[in-house]
C-alpha cells in the first residue's frame, strides 16, 4: 500500500482531500505544519479585540486533529516557523518597501509547502505528498482546476517540474459544492468552516494594524498626478496598490480617484480619476524570479497579471536567463510585486513576478 502524507491545515479542502485518498485504497498520514508564532510574531498581544484563548492557528490544528480522528489517520505536527519567517515574511516585508504589491502565498508554496514539507513527508516515508489545493496534475504537467472560481494554480507557478513530482491534489476535479458536501456527510467539524481569506499569515486580522509592527507608518502627500495638485495625505506607502480605489479616505471625490504610482524617494502617492484613465494601463512588462514547470518556452500564451483576473493574450521575449518582457494590448492595473502567470489553455506552465511595467516601450516611472 502506497503511503501519502497530506497537509492538513484545518480547513474542509485539506478533510476532504484525506477521505478522498482513503477511499482511492492510500495509506494516509497527515501532516500539520505551525508556520507562524502569534505570540512572538502576531498582534494578539495587547489586542482586545482578539480573543487570546486561542489563536486561529491552534483552532486550525484542534479542527485538523478533530477530522483525523474521525476518519481513522494520525495527524503529525511540524514547526516551520523559522523556515517560514527567513523565506516568506522576510520577502514579503522587502518587496514592500520596495512599493510593490507581493502575493507571500505564492512564495510559500515555492519554499514552505512543496520544499520543507516534502523533507519533512519524506522522513514519515511518503510515497507521494497531496494537498487541498483545487488543480490537477496530469502527467507530470499541471492543470487549472474543473472548477474555474477555486482555481489555485496562479499561487502554484512557481514550482518546478521536480517539486510536482508525486504530488496529488484530490479535489481538483471537484467543485466546491461537492467537496462542502462530501464533509457535510462525513459530520466533519469542518464542513461549514469559513475558507480562510487575506494573506496567509495574516488571516482575518487588520491589515494595517498588523503590519504596523514590523514597518513604521510613514504618512505622505497625495498628489493628483494630471493636475499635480496635493489631493490629501496617505498614511505610508506600504499599506497601497495599483489600481486600488476603496480605502482612499480624500475629501468627497474618493469614488473617483484611483492610485496609479507611488514615489519612494518623496514618499508621494499618485492618483488619477476616472476607472479608465490612462495613468492606470500599460502594454507590457518585466518579469523576474522566472520558472517553468515545462520544458516549453512559450513565444505566444495567455496570462493572468491577477488572482481572479482573467486570462490576456501575451507575446513574450526572453532577454536573459532571468527576464522577460511580456507585451500585451491595454491593461488595467498590472503591478510589481504579483505574479504573471502563464498558460497554454488548461496548462499552467510558469511564470514570473512583475518588476516593471511598461508603456510605448518605456518604462513607467510613476509605476514602481
Amino acid at each position: 500500500m502506497k503511503r501519502v502524507v497530506i497537509g492538513m491545515s484545518g480547513g474542509v479542502d485539506s478533510s476532504v482531500s484525506a477521505i478522498l485518498l482513503k477511499q482511492q485504497g492510500y495509506e494516509v498520514v497527515g501532516l500539520f505544519m505551525r508556520n507562524w508564532d502569534t505570540s512572538v510574531n502576531g498582534d494578539i498581544l495587547g489586542n482586545p479585540n482578539l480573543d487570546h484563548n486561542i489563536c486561529p492557528q491552534e483552532q486550525d490544528y484542534n479542527d485538523a486533529l478533530a477530522v483525523c480522528n474521525k476518519i481513522g489517520i494520525p495527524l503529525h505536527r511540524v514547526d516551520f516557523v523559522k523556515e517560514y519567517w527567513d523565506n516568506v515574511f522576510e520577502y514579503f516585508l522587502s518587496e514592500l518597501k520596495e512599493g510593490r504589491t507581493p502575493n507571500p502565498d505564492v512564495m510559500c508554496n515555492k519554499y514552505i509547502k512543496f520544499d520543507y514539507f516534502i523533507r519533512e513527508a519524506q522522513k514519515l516515508g511518503a510515497d507521494y505528498i497531496a494537498t487541498g489545493h483545487y488543480a490537477r496534475i496530469q502527467d507530470g504537467q499541471l492543470l487549472r482546476a474543473i472548477d474555474s472560481n477555486k482555481d489555485q494554480t496562479y499561487f502554484l507557478s512557481q514550482l518546478s517540474k521536480k517539486q510536482l513530482e508525486n504530488v496529488l491534489f484530490p479535489i481538483g476535479d471537484l467543485e466546491k459544492k461537492e467537496v462542502r458536501k462530501i464533509a457535510e456527510e462525513y459530520d466533519l467539524v469542518t464542513a461549514s468552516k469559513k475558507d480562510s481569506t487575506g494573506i496567509c499569515f495574516i488571516g482575518e486580522r487588520n491589515f494595517k494594524n498588523f503590519l504596523k509592527n514590523y514597518l513604521p507608518n510613514q504618512p505622505g502627500k497625495v498628489i493628483n498626478i494630471e493636475t499635480n495638485e496635493v489631493v490629501g495625505e496617505h498614511i505610508g506607502l506600504m499599506y497601497y496598490t495599483i489600481g486600488q480605489r476603496r480605502g482612499l479616505d480624500i475629501g468627497g471625490t474618493d469614488s473617483r480617484m484611483f492610485v496609479v504610482g507611488k514615489n519612494l524617494e518623496k514618499n508621494i502617492l499618485y492618483i488619477a480619476l476616472g476607472e479608465d484613465n490612462e495613468y492606470l494601463y500599460s502594454d507590457s512588462c518585466i518579469i523576474d524570479t522566472i520558472n517553468f514547470n515545462t520544458s516549453e518556452r512559450p513565444t505566444q500564451c495567455s496570462a493572468k497579471f491577477r488572482y481572479r483576473a482573467p486570462d490576456y493574450p501575451v507575446t513574450l521575449e526572453y532577454i536573459n536567463d532571468h527576464q522577460i518582457l511580456v507585451k500585451y494590448d491595454r491593461i488595467k492595473a498590472v503591478t510589481p510585486g504579483q505574479a504573471c502567470v502563464f498558460y497554454d489553455g488548461e496548462k499552467c506552465l510558469g511564470g514570473g513576478i512583475i518588476k516593471t511595467v511598461c508603456k510605448n516601450n518605456e518604462k513607467l516611472w510613476y509605476i514602481l
